[in-house]
């Protein structure tokens, strides 16, 4: 339902916690075409059960309710792991409450009787604010990590198959293992199969296993609840409904390998010091550049756990056997630098192109990107890249000529200078071979 109230409200899961049939009645219909996911609860020991068996973003509930006030019932839940934001309404105002309240760190305070629109700016708040500090607490993960940004680049045929698994993975839940070398691009490509999928509004949350503290990694990842009053969501409950991608999974310890098999069997997670198993809804996706059934052979890795996670392998190319996407590569990054740092962008000639080309990039597309960064600060590129021709620009990427030199030189390179068999790899005679190294003096 398209109105002023947010678009919050369209992802949300809200739980209705009324001893009154009424109330709950008039709740769910002023939610229900607004919101995800609506449900109702008669009495505590009801949404402690439905809490127990779903993830809600936010819990309306009654304070005067038999057996149990609803700020009992909230510090309960929190000191179990209540990670909801909550949002009170009393017939009864008064400050002892509103303190009471404060300290059970309920969201808002709504009094009855209330109109529609009452509750609905209430809730628009709410989650607001509940989105706003995931988003900031996320904003912050990522600037202390090294962030992998950007697009999955190039027109060759080994990202083309990586690219048509992507497409057929995005729909499904399934957990995905991309391996390859450093610097070959598993972070983007995992954050190109979310943005393919459904969960593309939902956050993607990147985690290197080997970058977190060893006594700390848990509390990150699972989140600590320490009493009714501090509590800290993990980084698996702020990817809800979104993407958890975690990098170098070799490098976890013994005792996390353990705890991330339970989570993957339970789709569930406790948070350090909690008593509740907090069910999930994300997509897993792992990364490493290691080989993992060798670590299983070695003891270093759980085999049960490698199997969980080894239902889909999208392994990643080496940049030198995707070579002829380099030169669209070098361009998108001159581009980029060039902007974001204020520079002059470099020109880059057919020389310098031509060895681009013909380097074998054992850094991958990390060296690449990095490489064309320092020389657009430094204003010049190194010796071994830098080129004295005389085309430049668009003519000296695209032209026919200097393609097909770039590709016949490449090959060459592969067959070590073989070039009656790199005669027979591009489908051409020998002599056409000759006759091209010739005119380029090679």
């Amino acid at each position: 339902m398209a109105d002023d109230y947010g678009a919050s409200l369209k992802g949300a899961s809200i739980l209705v916690l009324d001893d009154e049939p009424g109330m709950r009645n008039f709740l769910t219909k002023i939610l229900e075409p607004r919101c995800k996911r609506v449900e109702q609860a008669g009495s505590p020991q009801q949404a402690t059960a439905m809490l127990d068996k779903a993830h809600f973003d936010l819990v309306i509930l009654d304070n005067i309710m038999p057996g149990k006030t609803g700020l009992e019932w909230v510090a309960e839940q929190r000191r179990l792991g209540l990670f909801a934001d909550t949002i009170l309404i009393t017939a009864y105002a008064d400050l002892e409450t509103a303190i009471t309240a404060l300290r059970a760190g309920v969201s808002d305070f709504v009094l009855k009787p209330f109109r529609a629109n009452q509750i609905l700016n209430a809730v628009s708040r709410t989650l607001d604010r509940k989105y706003l500090q995931r988003d900031n607490t996320l904003l912050r993960h990522e600037l202390s990590t090294d962030i992998a940004r950007g697009q999955l680049l190039g027109t060759s045929d080994a990202l083309a198959e990586v690219r048509a698994m992507l497409l057929k993975l995005a729909p499904l839940p399934t957990p995905v293992l991309f391996t390859g070398a450093s610097g070959t691009g598993k972070e983007v490509a995992a954050r190109t199969l979310h943005q393919l999928s459904d969960r593309a509004e939902k956050p993607f949350v990147a985690v290197n296993c080997a970058a977190l503290a060893p006594d700390l990694i848990s509390q990150e990842l699972f989140g600590v609840v320490e009493g009714a009053e501090q509590r800290k969501a993990g980084l698996f409950l702020l990817a809800d409904g979104g993407t958890l991608f975690l990098d170098e999974v070799a490098q976890m310890t013994e005792a996390l390998q353990a705890a991330l098999l339970r989570v993957l069997e339970d789709q569930r997670v406790r948070p350090v010091g909690g008593e509740r198993d907090i069910p999930l809804n994300l997509r897993l996706c792992f990364a490493t550049n290691v080989d993992l059934e060798k670590a299983v052979e070695e003891g270093r890795f759980r085999p049960d756990l490698y199997h969980r996670i080894n239902i889909v392998n999208i392994a990643m190319p080496m940049l030198k056997d995707r070579s002829e996407d380099i030169v669209e590569l070098a361009s998108l990054f001159m581009k980029h630098f060039s902007t974001s740092l204020g520079l002059p962008a470099l020109n880059m000639d057919d020389e310098t192109l031509l060895k681009l080309r013909r380097y074998d990039w054992p850094g991958n597309v990390r060296e690449l990107r990095n490489l064309i960064e320092r020389s657009v600060i430094l204003g010049e590129f190194p010796d071994e890249f830098a080129g004295s021709g005389v085309v430049t620009g668009a003519q000296a990427v695209e032209s026919l000529d200097y393609v097909m030199q770039r590709h016949i030189l490449h090959v060459l390179d592969q067959c070590d200078g073989n070039r009656a068999e790199a005669a027979r790899r591009l489908g051409v005679s020998r002599k056409t071979v000759d006759r091209k190294c010739a005119a380029w003096g090679e």
